[in-house]
């Protein structure tokens, strides 16, 4: 079906062209409305008696889909009811998640993505997005060519070998790129007519998925070496060809294959890893706000990251870059940084250390490593960050010597699921005597500790891609230097109000996340303008041409007109076409 749209310039209102009548309206989950066809739209789309009789409003219609979703007996059957509604209607979807984020955003996403991640092959109800598999090799550019968007905006794209905490679950990862791509729309109003998810499948090492009949995915062994590099090049070359103006994301790959191919790949076309540069983003404007609590400078901070995999890399570096800004020379800047993983402090003396830990390896230490907590007793840090996806890694002892030496401890528990959380953020808070600034990585309930709530923050990377891709795409960014996640963490430091941090959070409320994605898609805007990535022209009335940007989830007049032009790209087309106009909301 073609789908393109058009604007009144004298109302600015817009409407849905579209090629084809009756069924094919109700089955496209973009053109389909339901209960909300207007009388007149029956008419004129052959729609009479496909539907039942009575018109519903779009604040109906919700009340029904919520009604139904309230019903659901626990959190996956949530997830399944959610994904049936998306892919039946894109817009009554989104309007339903937007109008009750908090509550759905942990469905849609962590931590009940990863259940669904971990089931993917039982739940699977209906295909979307791309499978890219080994076997597709030599021909990874017509599998990209077969999906209905001709310029997709986002690609976010996984190897699906470790989703979230929960290891390699194959094309079971496929429910990643699907999710981020969601919050992509519901966080930054990335239009959803033109995002790709792709599962780049080279099979699972998985011993219960390579056993189960109904596993969804190639069935063997994971490609390694030679091979899977040669197929990840013949996908980036592919993307390169056939979507050049797309933002590539990449997504729960491997520690050492996310800076593998990072590294590869930046100087190539506009991509950036989440896992590595958006979570170092976030945990960055979560420290930039907690200074406003303990009233030190970024100078003053030491920070131990307990988990030396790739998201520690990318915090450390950016830790690194954001006191080099502020005039620290990179040796003292980088002494800062202290790393421990499951064997202990990373430092230089210890045999067999991957090549990413060497940047941040400390000088050797005299006898056995030292265990956690002995480097938080030589580091004496005043920030202690837990990527290391071992729940209850941050004890008693941990917590108690942090606030021992220091009166506000930042302890940032980021591992996902809730599952795996360094900490449970009352048990740091009781630990602490209500000292600790706690930031999680999965949401929390508030505490109540003393007579007073306090609003646990997440340092959700929601608060940080969404804005990144939106700004990038809006831009159309050559490329996408690590200055845009520097620029980005100070944006959403900026957006932590007074009344935030009154709460005890470090971050801000979810139902200000479009305006934290509006404000981090502006600070990367001017970004990639300055570092010579993006044309100049972008900055014009620049604030108000991003939100005008932002899809917002509403219904709009569709009307029938045979051959009508093919149009897989029209939110962009139409944005440079009429300006401001042609991203009005509805």
């Amino acid at each position: 079906m073609s789908v393109r749209f058009e604007i009144d310039l004298q109302t600015g209102q817009r409407e849905m062209v579209v090629d084809q009548k009756g069924r094919a309206l109700l089955i496209n989950p973009f053109t389909n409305k339901g209960t909300g066809f207007t009388p007149r739209e029956r008419t004129l789309l052959d729609l009479h008696g496909l539907v039942p009789p009575a018109v519903c409003s779009l604040e109906q219609q919700l009340e029904r889909v919520y009604e139904n979703f309230r019903s659901k007996p626990n959190d996956i059957e949530k997830y399944v009811f959610l994904t049936g509604l998306q892919d039946r209607n894109e817009v009554l979807f989104f309007r339903l998640v937007h109008e009750h984020i908090e509550e759905m955003m942990p469905i849609v996403y962590t931590p009940v993505v990863g259940e669904a991640c971990q089931k993917f092959s039982h739940i699977y109800r209906r295909a979307r997005g791309l499978y890219v598999s080994y076997d597709n090799r030599g021909c990874v550019a017509q599998v990209l060519r077969n999906y209905h968007a001709d310029s997709p905006s986002i690609i976010v794209v996984t190897d699906g070998e470790r989703i979230l905490g929960l290891g390699d679950l194959g094309a079971g990862g496929m429910g990643i790129s699907i999710g981020k791509l969601c919050l992509y729309t519901l966080c930054a109003g990335v239009s959803p007519f033109d995002t790709l998810p792709i599962m780049l499948d080279v099979g699972t090492n998985d011993e219960d998925r390579l056993a189960d009949p109904l596993y969804l995915g190639l069935r063997q062994r994971r490609l390694r070496g030679t091979a899977y590099q040669d197929f990840v090049d013949e996908f980036v070359d592919a993307v390169i060809s056939v979507y050049p103006d797309a933002v590539l994301q990449w997504e729960d790959f491997l520690k050492e294959n996310a800076i593998r191919q990072l590294e590869r790949y930046r100087e190539r076309l506009c991509t950036f890893n989440d896992d590595i540069q958006g979570t170092a983003a976030v945990v960055l404007a979560g420290v930039l706000s907690g200074l406003g609590l303990t009233d030190q400078e970024l100078d003053q901070q030491r920070v131990v990251i307990a988990g030396a995999g790739a998201a520690a890399r990318g915090i450390a570096d950016l830790f690194v870059a954001a006191l080099v800004d502020k005039g620290i020379p990179h040796s003292l800047a980088r002494n800062s940084i202290w790393m421990a993983d499951s064997r202990g402090l990373v430092h230089e003396g210890r045999e067999g250390l991957e090549t990413f830990k060497l940047a941040y390896a400390r000088t050797p230490v005299d006898g056995e490593t030292p265990s956690l907590l002995d480097t938080i007793r030589l580091a004496k840090p005043t920030i202690l960050i837990g990527t290391s996806g071992h729940a209850g890694l941050f004890d008693e002892k941990i917590v108690r010597e942090m606030a021992t030496l220091n009166e506000r401890p930042m302890i940032f528990a980021l591992s996902n699921p809730t599952a795996n959380s360094e900490c449970v953020p009352a048990d740091a808070l009781r630990w602490s005597s209500g000292r600790a600034i706690v930031a999680t990585g999965s949401p929390f309930p508030p505490v109540e500790f003393d007579g007073k709530s306090v609003r646990i923050g997440q340092g959700n990377n929601s608060f940080i891609f969404p804005g990144v891709g939106l700004g990038l795409h809006y831009a159309k960014a050559r490329r996408c230097p690590n200055t845009v996640f520097l620029a980005a963490a100070k944006a959403l430091a900026h957006e932590t109000s007074r009344s935030d941090l009154a709460e005890g959070s470090v971050y801000p409320r979810l139902q200000r996340i479009r305006e934290c994605s509006h404000a981090v898609a502006c600070a990367v805007v001017r970004q990639v303008v300055a570092d010579g990535f993006a044309d100049p022209e972008v900055l014009d009335d620049l604030e108000q041409r991003v939100r005008a940007k932002m899809w917002f989830p509403d219904y709009v007049p569709i009307r029938y007109e045979p051959g009508a032009t093919r149009d897989r790209d029209p939110e962009r087309r139409m944005f440079e076409r009429y300006g401001r106009e042609a991203g009005a909301h509805g």
